[in-house]
């Protein structure tokens, strides 16, 4: 008979520990990942491991903590000899100017956006698209260090002790960590927990900028130096006039051709942007993760994986008469 008192109760009911932990192990998967598919096949493999070693359970750790560590190594594993998970800004080519030909590479295993419904975080910005897009350019296992460290706020020698190595080693790996992350701009203040009601005008806007494709409203609402990349085209853009020219002149639909739906993914502001096809409805064209800077957009990764609608719980089809809220007649 287990009591409240035995670390190891949690382990007698499987299916509630499973639910209780499934979103926070996924976000922890998907950080080291890259890929909400495979953060959902490294969860499950880590509840399958986690039941089969239950009776060795010795409780010098929480349940949870236990749980983090058998992860984090099926992570390792599972990251073995595999590329990093990039973003077009990722790859190390300089930005795309106006008129440049686009290209696309499908053989490139691409970073994924992340539902917030699909997870638990303690804090938005060790979620972030920059964030976990950063993390893919770390080495594996200095990614398992700084995520237990910085993220889950492990001490040194519990890490040390998750992953069979020394408290100097953990230490050494934070630090080159750093270093890196430090090198691509993020710190703590990029990121803001909360819209504020200007910024949530300001996305009201820019929804009914690309409803009416009105290329200059669009501008205005960028910040001078935005970024824009669109994977799987290996091509990004830096700036606004020249994201402005990229929409206005590759981008297919024309007033009333594109409507927007709100969500959210990686703790940012995302939308389903939606095209109007040849028999008047609308079907899936890209979705949109935004970054905002104050009351202007900063950058904006559009994703052309359609599938990413239906993980997104965004709907396969609008029909004809659609028109965003505010468009709606009275």
């Amino acid at each position: 008979m287990t009591t409240v008192d035995d670390p190891g109760a949690e382990l007698d009911d499987f299916p509630t520990l499973t639910q209780r932990y499934q979103r926070e192990l996924l976000a922890h998967c998907y950080r080291m990942s890259g890929s909400v598919q495979e953060a959902e096949d490294l969860v499950q493999e880590t509840f399958l491991r986690a039941w089969k070693a239950a009776e060795k359970f010795e409780g010098r750790s929480s349940v949870r903590t236990w749980l983090y560590r058998i992860a984090t190594n099926v992570c390792l594993t599972n990251l073995e000899n595999k590329p990093r998970r990039p973003l077009p800004a990722g790859l190390g080519t300089p930005d795309a100017v106006a008129g440049d030909a686009l290209e696309m590479d499908h053989e490139i295993a691409w970073l994924e956006p992340v539902p917030d419904a699909a997870v638990v975080v303690a804090e938005r910005d060790s979620i972030r698209l920059a964030f976990v897009a950063a993390l893919q350019h770390l080495p594996a296992r200095q990614r398992a260090v700084l995520i237990m460290r910085d993220v889950l706020r492990w001490s040194a020698a519990e890490v040390a002790e998750a992953l069979d190595t020394t408290t100097a080693a953990v230490n050494s790996a934070l630090q080159r960590a750093h270093a890196q992350l430090a090198e691509r701009g993020l710190t703590e203040d990029t990121v803001c927990n909360e819209l504020s009601p200007a910024q949530e005008q300001l996305l009201e806007r820019y929804v009914d900028a690309f409803w009416r494709k009105d290329v200059d409203a669009i501008v205005s609402l960028l910040t001078a130096e935005a970024t824009w990349d669109m994977p799987p085209f290996t091509s990004w853009y830096k700036g606004a006039r020249n994201i402005g020219w990229l929409i206005g002149t590759e981008c297919p639909g024309g007033a009333m051709d594109m409507p927007m739906l709100r969500t959210s993914a990686n703790g940012q502001p995302a939308y389903g942007l939606y095209m109007r096809t040849p028999t008047g409805d609308f079907e899936p064209f890209q979705l949109q993760v935004l970054e905002l800077d104050g009351d202007r957009v900063r950058h904006v990764t559009a994703f052309f994986d359609h599938a990413l609608f239906e993980k997104f719980g965004l709907p396969l089809r609008l029909p004809a008469d659609h028109q965003p809220a505010d468009h709606q007649p009275a």
